[in-house]
């Protein structure tokens, strides 16, 4: 009677696939992963920008949003008026719709343009870069490209409507200029 089993090398044969196979499947899943990071970002920072349009034209005051080049993160703000000091204050907008965003792993602001405002009430930070949202429904006109080095998002404001639109790849192709609609008749 003859046993039938396996040999070594076919053994070895099989493990070297499996292997290879594993090895395949993560790297894709790595990079799979990374490129879903900087679409998570982007798209945090898009409804950001909505979330600001919006509360600045319903509650009729300005938001901005800060753009913390350090530590690659940024969050809305608002101006608060405190009726013990009898002032305004800025206050870091924290709800269920918008919160502060620090951006994980690898992803970063790549380039950030933003046309300068006259709307700015608040006082600039050096180590933000900010965003107006007023009223009126305005904005300053800004692109700002997230990405990790491989996948690139690029979030553009329009400053006469303050809309706010995400586009796949880098921000090259998007101009920011103030737009004068008293100009454009």
């Amino acid at each position: 009677m003859r046993r039938r089993g396996f040999t070594i090398p076919e053994v070895l044969l099989v493990v070297l696939i499996i292997g290879l196979l594993t090895t395949a499947g993560t790297g894709l899943y790595v990079g799979t992963f990374r490129s879903m990071q900087v679409k998570k970002a982007a798209l945090d920072f898009l409804l950001a920008a909505r979330y600001a349009q919006i509360m600045a034209l319903e509650r009729q005051t300005q938001y901005t949003m800060e753009l913390d080049m350090t530590n690659q993160a940024f969050l809305v703000t608002t101006l608060r008026w405190d009726q013990t000091n009898q002032e305004m204050s800025v206050e870091t907008v924290s709800d269920m719709y918008c919160r502060p965003v620090q951006f994980e792993g690898e992803v970063q602001f790549e380039a950030v343009d933003v046309a300068a405002g006259v709307m700015e009430t608040q006082e600039p930070r050096d180590e933000y870069k900010t965003i107006v949202f007023s009223p009126n429904g305005t904005s300053q006109e800004a692109a700002v490209q997230i990405g990790n080095g491989n996948t690139h998002y690029t979030i553009s404001i329009d400053a006469p409507t303050g809309r706010a639109r995400m586009i796949f790849g880098t921000a090259e192709n998007v101009k920011v200029t103030t737009t004068d609609l008293d100009l454009e008749r």
